[in-house]
């Protein structure tokens, strides 16, 4: 699914908390039901000239919390961001102390790169990096395999970083059954420019 966040916010300048409170209400609309399988959600960004601190914090923000707090088959993934919008969502991470999915697509929706907004800690970036390494896991194997580093012997460990990883976005959780089971939303990883 791919939402266009500029034709959501009627203008290629998305400024002020009370438009972000409304393009909130408009990104609820958009997702009406909840896929079978776990998918990402690319909030698009083309065409967007500025967009403010406030109004990222109340739209698209808002929306990932909300649609990962409920624990949704649906990952939003910021797309098509230019520098001024990156730097705007930058500060806000920093803010936060957060991390942020983002990527680029071509026209027909083709991920061409991807990348992180923000910093991990270290042992999240660790389990986020070694899932990606997998490209599908559990925590029962992370702990088998890697096991051995200080603070990760065992597998809680292991499933409160997965865990918090699926959180914020940053990696998908496939349920099968009762066992839980992750990978990443995307192939390589770079860096977010």
């Amino acid at each position: 699914m791919r939402i266009d966040m500029r034709a959501l916010g009627g203008s290629e300048i998305l400024a002020g908390d009370t438009n972000g409170m409304a393009a909130l209400g408009r990104l609820v609309a958009q997702v009406t039901s909840e896929p079978a399988k776990a998918e990402p959600v690319f909030l698009d960004f083309s065409g967007v000239e500025v967009a403010t601190a406030s109004y990222l914090r109340a739209s698209a923000l808002a929306f990932r919390d909300m649609v990962r707090g409920r624990r949704s088959t649906l990952y939003p993934v910021v797309a098509n961001i230019n520098d001024a919008v990156r730097d705007e969502f930058a500060l806000l991470m920093y803010e936060r102390g957060d991390v942020l999915m983002v990527c680029t697509l071509d026209p027909d929706g083709t991920v061409i790169k991807s990348g992180l907004i923000g910093e991990l800690d270290p042992k999240q970036r660790l389990t986020f990096e070694l899932v990606h390494e997998r490209g599908e896991t559990d925590a029962s194997e992370l702990m088998r395999a890697y096991g051995d580093r200080e603070h990760l012997r065992h597998t809680t460990a292991w499933n409160n970083r997965l865990a918090a990883l699926v959180g914020r976005g940053l990696l998908m959780e496939i349920t099968q059954g009762r066992a839980k089971r992750y990978r990443p939303i995307f192939g390589e990883i770079g860096n977010g420019r």
